[in-house]
């Protein structure tokens, strides 16, 4: 037993056609919405990514500047796959309409926790796409992924980091946050995405998700537009995801 599933998520950007493919198509850009690091070889056949242990390989099967993208997983023999492919559409005065298209194959008897996840998580990148080239188009972030301690109660685990940011109930979008870490800048912006298993908070000068891991931790998966010693400040993050998960 197992799901086939597809998804399909649309956005109308005040942004470039050029600008939505430096995002999708380079690995700097897609490092910038996506999670861990992203790379597009030269000869525009294969995408890596990396994330914690994991590492995966998509090839790429349809390449066509400022036009579409796809790539995907091979199958595995128990038929798992996943597949990605991005439309871009030019339309008058600088817009483009986007379309990312998500299918594939999950085994197994346990395929919905997983969905679940892969759900909630597709969603938070794809609202984070369209934040970040709504409003950090054509700069390059660095990305900061990490994984913080096991997770034995989820519920009290998004409770403590709501009120560590500064809410008093659960987020909802729009709405003010701030909070200080040791060892980073305070972060101060609104919510810009929720759903049950993550959160994305944007400030002037970054883009910070948390995300419910599928095995236990909870990520931080973020993206900063000012000068970062990339290793404190994961260093930072993982201190501070230890002491808000339960």
């Amino acid at each position: 037993m197992g799901r086939e599933f597809d998804n399909l998520d649309q956005a109308e950007l005040d942004a470039s056609p050029e600008e939505v493919w430096q995002a999708i198509a380079t690995g700097p850009g897609t490092d910038t919405w996506f999670m861990g690091r992203n790379e597009i070889d030269d000869a525009h056949t294969t995408v890596r990514q990396s994330f914690g242990d994991h590492e995966l390989e998509h090839r790429i099967t349809g390449w066509e500047p400022m036009r579409r993208l796809a790539y995907g997983t091979d199958e595995a023999p128990d038929g798992r796959f996943i597949a990605y492919e991005f439309l871009v559409e030019g339309r008058g005065r600088s817009s483009t309409v986007l379309r990312m298209a998500t299918s594939g194959f999950l085994p197994g008897d346990d395929w919905a926790d997983e969905f679940d996840a892969m759900r909630a998580g597709g969603a938070l990148f794809f609202a984070t796409l369209t934040a970040y080239l709504t409003h950090f188009a054509g700069r390059t972030g660095l990305p900061l992924t990490v994984f913080g301690p096991p997770v034995t109660s989820w519920p009290a685990t998004w409770r403590t980091l709501a009120a560590e940011i500064g809410l008093t109930g659960p987020p909802r979008v729009g709405e003010r946050v701030s909070f200080a870490p040791d060892g980073v800048p305070p972060v101060r912006g609104e919510v810009y995405f929720v759903n049950s298993q993550t959160l994305g908070v944007r400030t002037a000068h970054g883009l910070y998700r948390f995300v419910q891991g599928l095995r236990g931790p909870l990520i931080a998966c973020h993206s900063v537009f000012t000068e970062t010693d990339r290793e404190a400040a994961e260093q930072a993050w993982l201190s501070w995801l230890t002491k808000i998960s339960s």
